[in-house]
């Protein structure tokens, strides 16, 4: 009614003062939506023609209203498509990246005649697709909103559309065939929607004017139509994260002569890659099959195309060696072959005749030395060739490799010296060399990395000092140099680095005391200094660390008294063991929790009874002398009480089914423990419950000790239809396993678990704040402010790095979303929930599938960035 007031004083108002007909329209339907950010305030009665307002462009011959581009306005309500479609000369209409909240009509456009671009991607549009859209459209993009229901077939029609996107809805269905029918469309994109498990329709071979096709995570199954080879004029094809099957057929790859991109990784392509037939793709830029049932060797004639600039080929079953044609790519800039079969030797001149700057070649069989080529280009940025067989020296042309930023090598057989340049490159950020034959000393001109954050030079056969210089590394957060020959006394300058999250040199020769000044590393969680010729006191400085949470000092020679600034501390390892240290054990420590951290100092064999072995005596001979008495004893009173209680523990074998199905003896802990693992059972009452799903329950548990701890209990996996429901199973086991050997600030601490008859327990920290998710949707999230969602960002991207690269074997979380990002007191993030993870092992050791999807709904494959706004949905 208000709206009809308000249009009926318009039209009313004098001729002198009124608008022409299309601006009225326009005020019409700005009544209709929400404008917060008033960027429509310029529209208004007193001009006599709406060509100078926001948003709107006039026909120059006609002076009506022809485009009006609403995007990135922060408008919302519906879309007012009958009142704007009276305007006779309208050909744009662009809504995108607004937030347009409503349904849109079957006939919602039908009467704007003249529309020819229609954009209203990036919305909260829901319901249907309009099935009745102007005979006149070109373009059509409803991408990134939530429109359910089928494709309408009725889009076969569309005689002059030539773009058609709708990626990123709630579409289910299967393709529609009408499609086919477009002979004008050149770009179709319908990727990551929910259709229903269908072939590709082989009736998009008709549509001979397609550049582009994106049809990735569709549900798609079947083989790949032959009849897509049609499509000569195609520039760009991605079919990956499908279920896709069988080879990839000669008709295509023969017939795509002028194809440029071709994805088709995360599918089920099984079979060799056709040869001859890629003679034919002369233009091809860009292959990706990635993630697939490969096998056979590389062809020689793909490598060989002149234009190719990137080559993905990872995680098969390829085999055979690197094709030496791959030289006559003269602008490949990506290889990446990791996780196959591949043997022999990479081709000497790889690198001579492009701008490489990314080979990764890891996870397989190849033998020989690194080609002294690669950098030639000057553009090299990332060399990964770990775990194979490579061998010799590490050619010294790297070291003028200024592009380099990260380079791993471990896990081979290089021998010899590190080239000196090599440790100083500037915009190196990762050196990895561990277990290889390497020797020398680290080179002082390691100084020059100032971009340097992770050091890991494990399991060689360096020598020599650690050098002043790793103190002038301000990004330094890992160093790492384990097992090696390194000599002299640890620089102070190291432990001003004030990044330093682990630091481990045990298993070497180094002596002398910990520097002065170890409290500066306030970011330090592992310090790892065993098996050396370490001495002095251990730094009370230690106890002032706020998140280290793994010390080892063992095989030492510190000696003194345990400084009580440790009982500061909760770390999840604490080694003191076989030092001099004497004197008293702090009271935190000293109880049979901690006892092997402190085997091996005869100081302190009277500070923990029963520390250190008896040194004998006449008290010991007499108990020797009648210990069989005693053990006769206990044998004939355990027969006693045995027969005793054997007729009331048939009487009530049912009894322990009244305790709910936990029984004592399975539980595992994974940590020091301060509390008993039997008081948890008393507390789980309904009063307690902070959660709750189709999976189990969460309590919040305080103990009597004031901790306070979240308990996750399951439900017995039960039956659905034909199918055992063994998920939760799968997730029990999974978690404990993983978060059972996972020891960071950054990832959940999983104390205790207990697995029963009836039901399985998961005992965590307690996080305060709850997850990210609740925080996002709730009354809290003002107390998100942008340093805040930085914060925890980087924390979740430190605990996902840690799983990634610094675990061994490394861990593949699989369902990376903002419920399972807990926050602590001081919203501080941590990765939790790892049902669905998976260990990821090394070629040689065999790796674990991951073909299949993982997650919960709305899930984010890794690598994808951890958005904090609160209108995503993870």
């Amino acid at each position: 009614m208000l709206q009809q007031l308000l249009l009926f004083l318009l039209l009313s108002l004098p001729p002198t003062l009124s608008l022409n007909q299309d601006g009225l329209f326009l005020l019409q339907a700005k009544l209709q939506l929400s404008d917060p950010q008033n960027a429509l305030s310029d529209w208004n009665h007193r001009d006599a023609t709406p060509c100078n307002w926001t948003a709107v462009t006039c026909d120059a011959a006609t002076g009506g209203v022809a485009t009006l581009d609403f995007s990135n306005l922060q408008l919302s309500g519906p879309v007012p498509a009958t009142t704007l479609c009276r305007l006779p000369s309208l050909a744009s209409l662009n809504f995108s990246y607004n937030n347009l909240n409503a349904t849109l009509p079957a006939a919602a456009f039908s009467a704007c005649a003249a529309l020819l671009h229609l954009d209203l991607s990036q919305n909260l549009l829901s319901g249907a697709i309009p099935a009745t859209l102007p005979d006149s459209l070109v373009t059509l993009d409803l991408s990134c909103n939530n429109f359910s229901g089928d494709i309408p077939a009725s889009f076969g029609q569309l005689r002059q559309l030539q773009s058609l996107s709708l990626v990123s809805n709630l579409l289910a269905g299967t393709l529609p065939s009408s499609l086919g029918n477009i002979s004008t469309l050149k770009i179709l994109r319908l990727a990551y929607n929910t259709f229903d498990a269908g072939p590709i329709p082989k009736e998009f071979g008709n549509l001979k004017n397609l550049e582009e096709l994106w049809l990735a995570g569709c549900s798609l199954v079947g083989p790949i139509p032959p009849s897509l080879g049609r499509l000569s004029n195609l520039l760009n094809l991605d079919l990956s994260q499908n279920n896709l099957v069988g080879d990839i057929p000669e008709q295509l790859v023969s017939g795509l002569r002028n194809i440029v991109q071709i994805e088709l990784y995360e599918n089920s392509l099984s079979g060799a890659l056709p040869r001859a037939a890629f003679t034919n793709l002369a233009n091809l830029e860009r292959f990706d099959a990635s993630t697939n049932e490969l096998t056979g060797t590389i062809p020689e004639e793909l490598c060989g195309l002149k234009k190719l600039g990137s080559l993905n080929l990872y995680e098969n079953k390829l085999e055979g060696s690197l094709p030496e044609t791959i030289v006559k790519s003269l602008n490949l800039y990506e290889l990446k072959l990791f996780n196959n079969s591949l043997t022999g030797s990479l081709p000497s001149g790889l690198g001579k005749n492009s701008k490489l700057q990314s080979l990764d070649v890891s996870y397989n069989r190849f033998s020989g030395e690194i080609p002294a080529r690669l950098c030639d280009g000057g553009a090299l940025e990332e060399l990964i060739l770990i775990y194979n067989s490579f061998s010799g020296r590490i050619p010294e042309s790297l070291e003028e490799c200024k592009s380099l930023r990260r380079v791993r090598l471990g896990n081979n057989n290089f021998s010899g010296v590190v080239p000196e340049g090599l440790w100083g490159l500037p915009h190196l950020y990762l050196l990895e060399l561990v277990y290889n034959s390497l020797s020398g000393s680290i080179s002082n001109s390691i100084s020059g990395a100032w971009n340097l954050s992770m050091l890991l030079i494990s399991g060689n056969k360096f020598s020599g000092s650690i050098p002043e210089g790793v103190g002038e590394l301000g990004n330094l957060e890992k160093f790492v140099a384990n097992n090696n020959s390194l000599t002299g006394r640890i620089p102070k300058s190291v432990f001003r680095l004030s990044q330093l999250d682990r630091l481990v040199l045990g298993d070497n020769q180094l002596f002398g005391e910990i520097p002065v000044g170890v409290g500066g590393c306030k970011k330090l969680n592992e310090l790892d200094l065993a098996n050396n010729r370490l001495g002095g006191s251990i730094p009370k400085e230690l106890g002032d660390l706020p998140v280290l949470n793994y010390l080892d000092l063992s095989g030492n020679q510190f000696s003194g008294e345990i400084p009580i600034e440790l009982q500061k501390l909760k770390p999840d390892l604490l080694n003191l063991s076989n030092n001099q240290l004497s004197g008293v054990i702090p009271p935190l420590y000293a109880n049979e929790n901690y006892r092997k951290s402190f085997l091996g100092n005869p100081g302190l064999c009277k500070a923990l009874s029963g520390l250190c072995p008896s040194l004998g005596g006449e008290s010991e001979g007499k108990s020797r002398k009648y210990a069989w008495i005693f053990r006769f004893i206990f044998v004939l009173a355990g027969i006693v009480l045995i027969v005793g209680v054997a007729w009331f523990y048939f009487k009530f074998r049912d009894f322990k089914k009244m305790k709910k199905g936990f029984h004592f003896s399975k539980w595992r802990s994974f940590h020091k423990l301060g509390f008993s693992e039997f008081e948890i059972i008393k507390l789980l009452s309904e009063d307690n419950v902070i959660g709750s799903g189709a999976s189990g329950k969460v309590y919040k548990v305080a103990l009597s000790n004031g901790e306070l701890v979240a308990v996750k209990k399951l439900w017995r996996a039960t039956k659905m239809g034909n199918e055992s429901v063994d998920s939760e199973k799968d997730g029990f086991e999974v978690e404990v396993e993983t978060l059972g050997k996972i020891r960071h600030k950054n990832i959940v601490r999983l104390w205790c678990c207990c697995n029963s008859k009836d039901s399985k327990l998961l005992v965590y920290e307690y996080m305060p704040n709850g997850s990210l998710a609740d925080l996002l949707h709730n009354s809290k999230k003002s107390l998100l402010d942008w340093p805040t969602r930085y914060k925890i960002a980087i924390d979740a991207a430190e605990g996902l790095s840690y799983l990634h690269h610094d675990c061994v074997p490394s861990i593949v979380h699989r369902d990376v979303k903002s419920s399972n990002i807990l926050l602590d007191d001081e919203f501080g993030a941590k990765v939790a929930d790892f049902g669905v993870a998976k260990i990821f092992k090394g070629a040689n050791q065999g790796a674990e599938s991951m073909s299949v999807i993982a997650g919960s709904y709305g899930y984010i494959a890794p690598g994808t960035t951890l958005n904090l706004n609160y209108q995503t949905n993870f």
